[in-house]
């Protein structure tokens, strides 16, 4: 107050106004009051939920495993038959195409195998050949002998037949005509002669004229000449019978003769069924030498061993000069093109897991993420189909979680990103929703 009476009334208009007090403030709320703090946890505890919420929705649709690994064909190359090794013809680790040849066996042993089975083949095919020709000129022979036989026994049948009718006549109409002219011959002759006999007392009295005698008397010899040679005749009829027997006799031995004949011939025609045989019996012996050349030459092949397809050649187990019997092991090939990933999840983790799913592989290599599909889901266990399987049928049993093999198949990986080999191990993940 002393101050404002020194500087004056005057003075007032250029003082500056006096600070007016601020009113006084209210104590600011702590701990869980203070609403700042409730804001920044309601922030907080819906951020979490959501992170939780996230990660639930993330991981519930999702199935995952460490225990897996990449898989492929691996093929196992052996010797298919016994030889010495000549050349070996790849490193191990070396990479190969598919009739790449790797080792080549002495051929020489399956050379000469050939060789003498190709010459089977000619000479069977040459003695066919033969057969071949031989069959029908067999079969034109017996059919001409055969038409040649029942010709001579039809001939021999119509000779047959004359000889008969000759026969049957000579014994029947020719025998009974010559009988019939001796009978009257002899009634002519016995006629004759009584005349003669009573011509001869009346010719001594002159009764009769010495012409009517010898009228009489040479009636008498002619009727006897007549008699003579009708009975000449009948001797000859006679006799023609006999001939006519003979004859006939000959005749049906050569219709006998003629039948046989053709049962000769009728048998031979079975030669022709031996010949074809034969020709069938050779032609098969061609397909016997055939096959043993296809057989040889396979085996003359197989001393050649070659790549069954593009892999990398691993485990070689074969040098030159040594000898190698049918079915040894010589090298392991892996086709690095097609490879896949087993995957061996939990019997509780399939419960929605099937065909055609995404998965994600994380290869241990190369500490990257390759994706693929689900392909198949195995059809037991890997304790099922271990080499001893376990025995659950003990009273000592205790439940243990399974595991089933899943396949997994990859993606097109190029080359230069990362090149996956049977073994590695990898974690996978199949998306189940």
């Amino acid at each position: 107050m002393g101050i404002e009476i020194e500087v004056g009334l005057e003075n007032a208009p250029r003082m500056p106004a006096a600070a007016e007090e601020p009113p006084a403030q209210k104590a600011e709320a702590t701990g869980l009051a203070n609403p700042k703090l409730q804001r920044a946890l309601l922030g907080a505890g819906m951020g979490l939920l959501a992170v939780i919420s996230g990660l639930y929705f993330y991981y519930h649709l999702r199935e995952s495993t460490d225990d897996a690994q990449v898989d492929g064909h691996v093929t196992p190359v052996a010797a298919k038959v016994y030889g010495r090794v000549e050349q070996v013809l790849v490193e191990d680790n070396q990479a190969v195409k598919a009739g790449q040849v790797l080792v080549r066996l002495d051929a020489r042993d399956y050379q000469a195998n050939v060789d003498q089975a190709r010459a089977a083949v000619t000479l069977a095919e040459s003695e066919a050949r033969a057969a071949g020709i031989d069959v029908p000129r067999t079969r034109e022979s017996m059919a001409s002998g055969t038409s040649s036989a029942e010709a001579q026994l039809a001939g021999a049948e119509a000779e047959l037949q004359r000889a008969q009718g000759a026969y049957d006549l000579a014994r029947t109409a020719d025998l009974a005509y010559a009988q019939a002219n001796v009978a009257r011959s002899q009634a002519n002759a016995q006629l004759a002669k009584a005349d003669l006999e009573r011509f001869l007392p009346l010719a001594a009295k002159d009764e009769i004229s010495k012409q009517q005698l010898d009228a009489a008397r040479a009636n008498a010899e002619a009727a006897g000449s007549t008699l003579h040679a009708d009975q000449e005749r009948l001797a000859q009829a006679e006799r023609n019978i006999s001939i006519t027997q003979s004859a006939y006799q000959a005749a049906q031995a050569r219709v006998d003769q003629a039948r046989a004949g053709i049962g000769a011939a009728r048998a031979n025609l079975k030669q022709v069924t031996m010949r074809s045989a034969e020709a069938q019996a050779k032609l098969a012996r061609v397909e016997q030498a055939r096959a043993a050349l296809t057989y040889a030459e396979l085996t003359l092949q197989a001393a050649t061993v070659v790549a069954p397809a593009d892999g990398v050649v691993t485990r070689k187990q074969v040098e030159p000069g040594q000898v190698v019997q049918g079915g040894q092991g010589l090298l392991v090939l892996v086709p690095l093109h097609n490879v896949w990933v087993t995957a061996n999840f939990k019997e509780t983790q399939l419960r929605r897991m099937k065909a055609g799913q995404k998965a994600y592989v994380q290869v241990d290599t190369y500490g990257s993420t390759f994706t693929g599909h689900v392909d198949s889901i195995a059809g037991a266990t890997g304790a099922r189909l271990s080499l001893l399987p376990a025995e659950n049928a003990t009273g000592n049993f205790v439940k243990v979680v399974q595991r089933i093999p899943v396949k997994i198949v990859l993606d097109a990986i190029p080359g230069e990103k990362a090149v996956l080999r049977p073994g590695m191990n990898a974690d996978v993940t199949v998306v189940t929703k």
